[in-house]
C-alpha cells in the first residue's frame, strides 16, 4: 500500500546559525548545511526543516524577516539555498523551510508604509487599534517576551499588536490583500521546488476582532506548555489573542491554494497556546487542513510518566483522521537529556529519548545534536544572545542553551564549527566529548544508535504508519503497542530514577536486543534500571 511520503517520515531540524560556519564568520549559513548533507544522509532521516534563513535584522534571529523571497547575506544567497536544495533532494531528502507568517520583522516594507498614516494602501495590513480613553492599550493582551502586547506608534497615533517583540509586529490575516501576499510567497518558495513549509506560530495567525480582553487563569490551573512558569503571559487564558475560531478556515483556506497546484507538498504547523495538544490535532484533521502539526507536550516537559501518559492519551484520543509530528526538543526548549532528572547517564537518557519519540504515533522531528545526544549548555548571562532568555534570566534560559554550534571534531578550534576567532555562540566544552567524528567511529555511541534505529524504523510500516495502543502499566512503567497487518511490536520504558520490575503473564513478545537499554529479562520478570527501555516484537 502507497502511503503521502510525509506520513511517518522522520525530519530533522536545522537551525542554520548553530549547524557549519562555511565562510569563517562565526555564523553557520547555507553552504555550510550544504556542506554537511552527506552527515544528515548517512543518520537517515526522510527530510529537513530548515529554520528561518531569510532577509532579517536579527533582533529574533530570522523569525523577524524582512523580506520573504531572499535570502540575508550572513546565511549566503539564493544560488547557495537552490544548490542546498539541488543536493538535498540528489540524496532523497525532501527540504522545508520555515515560514513566519504571523508577523513579520518592522523594517519590512509593508510595515514602514503602513505605519506612515492612517490612510495609505497598506494602512490595515498590520493589526492597528485605538488607545483607550486614558491612553492605555486596547486591551490586556501580552507578548511571549514579557510586557503588552501592544506599543505605541507616534506617526499613526495608534497601537500595534505583536505576540513578540516590539520589532515584530502582526500581520492582519484578516485582510484578503495580505492573504494574497502570503499566497505568493507560498508559491516563490514552491516552483523553486521545496518540498513544504514549517508554519511558525500558526496559532497566532489570526485574532479576536472585536479585541476583547483575556479572562484570567484561575488560580491552581495549569500552566500551558508552551511557557515557563515565569512568563506573566501564564496568568491568562488566552482565549481571543489567538486560536479562535476561524484560524481554522484560513489554515484551511491555505491548504486548498497549495494543493491546487502543488498537491505533494507538505504542510507543518506549530500549534502553541493554552492547549496544544488539542489545536495540534484540530488543526490536522479533516484533510484540508495541515498535513502535520506538533504541540509542546514532550519538548518542555521533564518527561515524567505523568508528563508522557497524558499527552500522548489526549492526541490519541482526539486525533480522529488528523496526524501530529512528535518532538521532544526543538530550538526554544531545553534539550531533553538536561530536563529528564535523575543522575543516570545521559547516553541512556538521550537513547530513551529517542526510542520513545521514534516509536509514538505520527511523524517526528528530531533538533540537531539530539542524535548526539547533547546536553543543554550552561552560559553566562554575558554570553546570552536570545531576547527572550535575557529577558526571563536567571528563572527561564531554554534557547541559547540548546542553540549552542554542533560540534563536528574534538581536536580542533571551535570543534570544527567555524575558523572565526569567535563564533556567535560559545561551542559548549561539554560537547566536545561529544562530537560527531568520535561517535561516528564508535559503535556503542549515540549516533550510531540513531542511525541504527532509524533505518530499521524505515524498514517498518508498523513504525512509520501502523495503528498505536497505549497499555495500563503500573508506575513508573510506561508501554505501547504499534502494529499493522501481521507486525506488532511492544515499547516498554522504565520512567523513574529507580530500577523496577516489571511481570508478563506470558511472552509472546521476543526482545530485540539492539535496541534495549538496561535490561535483564528472568522467565516472566523483566528489570529495567533507570530509564531502561526494551523493544520486543511478537513472535
Amino acid at each position: 500500500m502507497m502511503f503521502e511520503w510525509w506520513r511517518g517520515c522522520v525530519i530533522y531540524q536545522v537551525y542554520p546559525r548553530s549547524f557549519q560556519d562555511s565562510n569563517g564568520d562565526g555564523i553557520g549559513d547555507l553552504f555550510g548545511i550544504y556542506e554537511r548533507l552527506d552527515y544528515i544522509a548517512r543518520l537517515g532521516v526522510d527530510a529537513i526543516w530548515i529554520s528561518p534563513f531569510f532577509k532579517s535584522p536579527m533582533k529574533d534571529f530570522g523569525y523577524d524577516i524582512s523580506d520573504y523571497k531572499d535570502v540575508d547575506p550572513v546565511f549566503g544567497s539564493l544560488e547557495d539555498f537552490k544548490k542546498l536544495l539541488e543536493k538535498a533532494h540528489s540524496l532523497g531528502i525532501k527540504v522545508l523551510i520555515d515560514q513566519v507568517w504571523s508577523h513579520t520583522s518592522d523594517q519590512h516594507a509593508w510595515f514602514k508604509e503602513s505605519r506612515q498614516d492612517i490612510q495609505n494602501n497598506r494602512k490595515d495590513w498590520y493589526v492597528w487599534a485605538e488607545a483607550k480613553a486614558d491612553g492605555t492599550p486596547p486591551n490586556n493582551w501580552l507578548s511571549y517576551f514579557g510586557g503588552p502586547a501592544w506599543t505605541w506608534d507616534a506617526r499613526r497615533q495608534q497601537y500595534y499588536l505583536h505576540h513578540f517583540l516590539k520589532e515584530q509586529p502582526t500581520l492582519n490575516l484578516w485582510h484578503p490583500e495580505v492573504r494574497n501576499a502570503i499566497k505568493d510567497i507560498a508559491a516563490f518558495w514552491l516552483d523553486m521546488g521545496v518540498d513544504g513549509f514549517r508554519l511558525d506560530v500558526a496559532h497566532a495567525y489570526l485574532y479576536d476582532q472585536a479585541l476583547r480582553d483575556n479572562p484570567a487563569r484561575k488560580k491552581g490551573e495549569p500552566y500551558p506548555s508552551d511557557l515557563p512558569s515565569s512568563n506573566p503571559m501564564t496568568r491568562q487564558v488566552r482565549l481571543y489573542s489567538m486560536n479562535v475560531p476561524e484560524n481554522l478556515q484560513w489554515i484551511e483556506e491555505l491548504r486548498g491554494f497549495i494543493n491546487a497546484s502543488w498537491p505533494d507538498r507538505c504542510l507543518l504547523g506549530e500549534a502553541g497556546g493554552d492547549d496544544s495538544e488539542k489545536e495540534a490535532v484540530v488543526y490536522t484533521q479533516t484533510g484540508k487542513r495541515f498535513n502535520l502539526a506538533y504541540s509542546f507536550g514532550l519538548v518542555g516537559s521533564p518527561m515524567s510518566k505523568n508528563d508522557i501518559v497524558k499527552t500522548v492519551s489526549r492526541v490519541e484520543s482526539l486525533l480522529e483522521d488528523g496526524w501530529v509530528c512528535w518532538a521532544t526538543n526543538n530550538h526554544d526548549f531545553k534539550r531533553a537529556v538536561s530536563r529528564i532528572p535523575g543522575e543516570t547517564a545521559n547516553i541512556i537518557k538521550a537513547r530513551f529519548n529517542a526510542i520513545l519519540g521514534l516509536s509514538l504515533r505520527g511523524n517526528y522531528c528530531m533538533f540537531q545534536g539530539e542524535e548526539l545526544g547533547l546536553p543543554q549548555a550552561e552560559l553566562s548571562f554575558e554570553d546570552l544572545q536570545d531576547p527572550y532568555d535575557k529577558s526571563l534570566y536567571p528563572e527561564h534560559v531554554g534557547r541559547d542553551g540548546c542553540r549552542t554550534p554542533i560540534p563536528w571534531q574534538h581536536d580542533i578550534f571551535h570543534a570544527g564549527f567555524s575558523t572565526s576567532i569567535k563564533s556567535w555562540l560559545p561551542v559548549c566544552s561539554a560537547h566536545v566529548t561529544l562530537a560527531v567524528d568520535l561517535q561516528e567511529n564508535d559503535e556503542s555511541s549515540t549516533l550510531k544508535f540513531y542511525q541504527k534505529f532509524l533505518a530499521f524504523r524505515k524498514t517498518s510500516l508498523a513504525l512509520r504508519v501502523g495503528y498505536f495502543a497505549l497499555l495500563n502499566t503500573p508506575d513508573p512503567i510506561v508501554s505501547w503497542i504499534r502494529f499493522y497487518d501481521k507486525e506488532q511490536f511492544m515499547f516498554i520504558f522504565n520512567v523513574s530514577t529507580e530500577e523496577t520490575n516489571y511481570v508478563f503473564e506470558e511472552f509472546v513478545f521476543n526482545p530485540i536486543a539492539e535496541f534495549c537499554e538496561s535490561v535483564k529479562i528472568e522467565g516472566n520478570t523483566m528489570t529495567l534500571s533507570p530509564y531502561g527501555f526494551a523493544i520486543l516484537q511478537k513472535a
